[in-house]
């Protein structure tokens, strides 16, 4: 009677059932999130990139825009200008632009005119290379975005498969307690038909003992 009952807990234990949740489950967890890399933007250096492909006048409006806007242009044109002006007051040499200095502003007008538009094609070109500069910082955080939006994914899978680790321990640890209690479940049952048979035993080795004393 006690193997029985046994066998009928053995065959309706409730873990079974978790069981195959967790075998169903297994292969959807081990699921890694997949990540592409190889479609992000590549990471390209603005200053390299854009200064190959200058052209000889963008290095010479480059080359003057820079001149014109050092300390040196402003030191050696106050040189020229004060020699000019300082020639042309004094009775050293012959004045070849006395006052009011017609021959000077000329000169200066035309220098005007000329550096004028070498500083705007080098602001604009400058100004490309800022929206360029612009647009790979964008494309640079947008793969930044990407990227760190896959570490919390892969973190995240990581923790569900950290969870689906310790219920599958408890499940084995409840599992195995069950199997201990049926296990000692056995054997007091055995125990119990052990009793019983020597019980028996003994009233059968009395009664043929009070066979014998009748006889």
């Amino acid at each position: 009677m006690g193997t029985t009952n046994t066998d009928t807990q053995i065959s309706s234990d409730p873990s079974s059932s978790t069981q195959e949740h967790f075998s169903r489950s297994s292969e959807e967890f081990h699921q890694f999130p997949q990540f592409k890399h190889k479609q992000h933007y590549a990471i390209v250096n603005i200053n390299v990139a854009h200064n190959e492909k200058l052209t000889i006048g963008q290095k010479v409006a480059d080359a003057i825009a820079t001149g014109m806007g050092s300390w040196n242009f402003i030191i050696i044109q106050s040189l020229i200008l004060a020699a000019w002006i300082i020639l042309n007051l004094v009775a050293w040499v012959n004045h070849w632009d006395p006052y009011p200095f017609i021959f000077l502003n000329l000169t200066l007008s035309f220098q005007a005119a000329y550096a004028a538009p070498f500083i705007l094609m080098s602001q604009n070109r400058q100004s490309v290379k800022d929206r360029l500069a612009a647009e790979n910082d964008y494309k640079t955080n947008v793969k930044s975005e990407q990227e760190v939006t896959h570490i919390i994914a892969h973190l995240d899978h990581q923790d569900e498969l950290t969870r689906e680790i310790l219920l599958r321990l408890e499940a084995q640890n409840k599992r195995i307690q069950d199997q201990e209690n049926l296990i000692l479940t056995i054997v007091q049952a055995i125990r119990e038909q052990n009793d019983t048979s020597e019980n028996q035993h003994q009233e059968i080795l009395k009664h043929i003992e009070g066979l014998r004393t009748g006889v």
